[in-house]
């Protein structure tokens, strides 16, 4: 089969690779659609994960069920599913509490053992959700989205319940635009969307999202104006600034990856006197059904950040892109022909 396979930190390019042997409690699948995330080239120059070389990485997928064990009976050859691709230990701290995202040991396909960048993956069947009829582009962003639901709960927003009067979201990339559109299905009506890309904030704008460029007197005048802040940037600087844009009594949530070395200044008699809550949250927790349901749900709008759907050898390029075409947003692998 073909794949993309990162042999060592920094060097990635396509193989020819013998499909996987099927082995109890797995099932084979034929991957359809599988979106690019900043995290695989993170994993790439072994800044993220074990650095477990040579890997085929890709962690949001989709696909049809190719072939299964002897013992799996809950799946069949033919169905449609997306794949969760955290693999937590089970027994550690965080995971008795129900934090399998912050396991100890935490495992992922695309991460730690081959994902989604290849023709077929081999996946264990209790990491299989049933997508039904949904496009296998629409399905393989469940596993971003997933992430979204995890921080959005993490800060106190739960479905239909304690919805902000409106939010702001730094950062207008493809996992900025699916916080703010998940912010709006969890019934805030007005959202706003901060970037300095001109182009991304008009892209943002034909979703119905309010466009705000970073540094602006527009933005600036909003000051302590949203219930609800978040960083989708991963600028140290930006989430330095969330604070003095969130409402007393509001919420800041920590979402984009900061470097891990990067420090910020926050006073902490801000946070007591206003009553600020300050949240972070890191990757999905067992939540691909509950992002299923609300992209099953979308009236296409979600779909639209799907910029790109190209074959393997098309994708690899975009690797070693930093920054790139302002309008590209989310990137996949596409096998659906």
């Amino acid at each position: 089969m073909k794949a993309i396979r990162f042999t060592a930190a920094g060097v990635a390019g396509m193989a020819e690779l013998d499909l996987p042997k099927i082995k109890p409690g797995h099932v084979l699948v034929r991957v359809r659609a599988a979106g690019l995330c900043h995290t695989d080239i993170e994993v790439l120059h072994g800044r993220y994960g074990e650095g477990a070389f040579p890997l085929v990485p890709g962690h949001e997928y989709a696909g049809t069920v190719e072939v299964v064990a002897d013992d799996v009976t809950t799946v069949r050859p033919g169905d449609r599913v997306a794949v969760d691709p955290n693999i937590p230990c089970g027994h550690c701290p965080a995971c008795r509490k129900g934090l399998t995202n912050l396991c100890v040991s935490l495992k992922a396909y695309g991460v730690t053992a081959d994902g989604g960048f290849a023709e077929f993956s081999l996946v264990a069947v209790d990491h299989l959700h049933g997508i039904g009829d949904l496009g296998f582009a629409t399905a393989a962003l469940a596993e971003p989205l997933a992430c979204v639901l995890n921080g959005l709960g993490a800060a106190g927003l739960e479905a239909g319940k304690n919805a902000p009067n409106n939010a702001l979201v730094f950062g207008a990339g493809p996992i900025g635009l699916l916080l703010a559109l998940s912010l709006r299905a969890k019934g805030v009506k007005n959202v706003a969307v901060a970037d300095i890309s001109e182009q991304r904030l008009a892209f943002a704008e034909t979703l119905g999202l309010e466009p705000l460029v970073s540094g602006s007197q527009a933005l600036s005048a909003r000051a302590r104006g949203f219930d609800f802040v978040a960083d989708a940037t991963g600028v140290a600087k930006v989430v330095e600034g969330m604070i003095g844009f969130t409402s007393d009594g509001g919420t800041a949530l920590v979402f984009g990856v900061c470097a891990p070395d990067a420090r910020i200044s926050v006073a902490p008699f801000e946070i007591f006197r206003r009553q600020i809550r300050l949240a972070g949250s890191h990757s999905l927790n067992r939540n691909i059904p509950q992002a299923l349901d609300i992209l099953k749900h979308d009236d296409g709008t979600m779909a639209r950040l799907v910029s790109h759907q190209l074959p393997l050898a098309e994708l690899l390029p975009f690797f070693a892109k930093a920054g790139g075409d302002p309008t590209t947003m989310k990137v996949q692998f596409s096998a659906e022909s």
